[in-house]
């Protein structure tokens, strides 16, 4: 593979794998220090589940899951993506989100056409550092041969801003006010939540809860863009044939989101997400990598004179 296209490669890669790690972790407003009061306190039926929320509605009872998780601060994820013919990856680690994002995964890609190049890189395998301001992506040492010895890549939330426009001003957003609970979110601003039943999930008792979202109403609903930036956005999302998705919850008792299945379609094919978060509360810790073995992403842009179109 030839230097400017390995580098192209590897920028395309880690911006696919961002936009799909926020996903993941879900997102809609910095969460508060500790566990909710509502994760604490929770009593009542173990028929239901164990805890109050099956006594409520479904809209009453994600309103208590949603500060649940929200306040818990940090969780353990597990997750798996496909989008279409393009990428299969799952990533597993800890994030925290008590004062921004911060927390490290590891990422494999287990299929579709990232993964190929992936291997052409030199390996399937990559690491992701979040911290409050930015994004890094360690690449294999086939990568780091081409950027001059360095590994990590760093995409600075200001510089996606500034270099994707209404997109990258959507993803700085939401990756600067990140949760798990986007996912309860999603149900609750979608106006079609519906409980389904209750479920074990990895030996926990759970409810299941569901829902249909319009994908352009989210963004306007749980971000800070101007109308502007919203309009171009949807033309954004639109073009892409993102319109609209499919969102499946499961809570446990006590009111914290344990999974999450998201499904759609995009122009690269039908796009599913699943998610497991345990261990809410756990320690997360995050070290910038070493500036030496690190490339700024808009540096490696200039570069390659790839512009925007990166």
């Amino acid at each position: 593979m030839k230097r400017a296209t390995m580098r192209r490669a590897g920028l395309s890669i880690v911006a696919v794998t961002l936009f799909a790690g926020v996903t993941a972790c879900g997102s809609g407003g910095s969460g508060s220090s500790g566990r909710a009061e509502g994760a604490k306190s929770s009593t009542g039926s173990s028929g239901e589940g164990g805890g109050s929320s099956p006594r409520l509605s479904p809209v009453a009872a994600l309103r208590t899951a949603e500060k649940s998780t929200d306040g818990a601060d940090s969780a353990k994820v597990e997750s798996s993506t496909t989008i279409g013919s393009l990428m299969s990856m799952t990533a597993d680690g800890a994030l925290g989100w008590g004062h921004g994002l911060t927390g490290a995964l590891t990422i494999t890609y287990t299929g579709g056409t990232v993964a190929d190049t992936m291997r052409q890189l030199g390996s399937t395998s990559m690491q992701a550092r979040y911290l409050p301001d930015a994004y890094y992506a360690r690449m294999g040492d086939a990568f780091a041969r081409q950027t001059g010895g360095r590994h990590w890549i760093k995409y600075a939330y200001d510089d996606l801003e500034r270099l994707g426009g209404s997109s990258g001003a959507y993803l700085k957003d939401q990756m600067t006010h990140t949760t798990p609970n986007q996912s309860v979110k999603l149900l609750l601003a979608s106006g079609d939540v519906r409980q389904v039943g209750t479920e074990k999930v990895r030996g926990r008792d759970t409810r299941h809860y569901a829902g249909t979202v319009e994908v352009a109403d989210l963004a306007r609903q749980n971000s800070n863009l101007s109308r502007g930036q919203l309009d171009d956005l949807k033309k954004t999302l639109e073009q892409a044939g993102v319109t609209t998705e499919t969102v499946d919850i499961w809570v446990d008792d006590q009111d914290l989101l344990v999974k999450k299945v998201e499904r759609g379609q995009t122009a690269q094919g039908g796009y599913t997400q699943t998610a497991y978060y345990s261990d809410y509360g756990a320690a997360v810790s995050a070290k910038v990598p070493p500036a030496a073995d690190t490339a700024d992403f808009t540096e490696l842009v200039r570069q390659q004179g790839a512009g925007t179109g990166s």
